[in-house]
């Protein structure tokens, strides 16, 4: 019994980012005594929602994850917003280091997230609507809005959720035609019709 509960006390120690010994990590040739309030300062956001997204179909993702904003090293948060043109669409896709808190801004948003038993919860969310996807699970977004944008604010638990997108990661990356035939039952002419259109991720 005591060997049961010391491995579940690990995986909740190392169920999110590890924590860090100082109060936050200094990039690498920086001197910690030359930093300024602008290391913990993103301005990446400043433009978002002032784009007309008249004619487009992809959702405009602008992130602050630890790459565009190191002082997230280490903090265990990062954010993003998502802009939905008319029927835009985020595809199923998982983030497997982080969940994810969405905060709809503006319009309407159909969202679902499919557990691991294959079940599917779905949700229509309006304007001031939360919702959460847990860590690991697939989910999508799709504004079934036909005249408004959406807005919406992605928190994570993480300052590098990741994104595995299924479409992409299954079709664009080499995965060979007939392995996803059989998994599909299908052929591998079916299989190049799925691809084609498809961007690498």
């Amino acid at each position: 019994m005591a060997i049961l509960v010391a491995f579940s006390s690990v995986g909740v120690i190392y169920a999110s980012d590890p924590d860090i010994l100082t109060d936050f990590v200094v990039p690498a040739g920086q001197n910690p005594l030359n930093l300024t309030g602008n290391f913990f300062t993103f301005t990446g956001f400043r433009d978002v929602g002032n784009n007309n997204l008249t004619g487009q179909t992809a959702v405009k993702v602008t992130k602050a994850v630890a790459a565009e904003f190191p002082a997230l090293n280490g903090l265990g948060v990062s954010m993003a917003v998502l802009q939905f043109p008319v029927g835009g669409l985020n595809p199923p896709h998982t983030h497997p280091r982080a969940s994810e808190l969405l905060y709809l801004v503006d319009g309407t948003l159909l969202v679902g997230v499919v557990d691991t038993t294959g079940k599917l919860f779905t949700q229509t969310l309006i304007s001031g609507d939360l919702f959460v996807f847990p860590k690991g699970l697939l989910h999508y977004q799709l504004n079934t809005d036909a005249a408004f944008e959406a807005l919406a604010v992605s928190a994570f638990g993480s300052a590098n959720a990741g994104t595995v997108s299924v479409p992409s990661t299954l079709f664009t990356t080499g995965i060979p035609d007939d392995v996803l035939a059989k998994s599909f039952n299908t052929n591998t002419q079916t299989i190049e019709l799925l691809k084609a259109g498809l961007k690498s991720p």
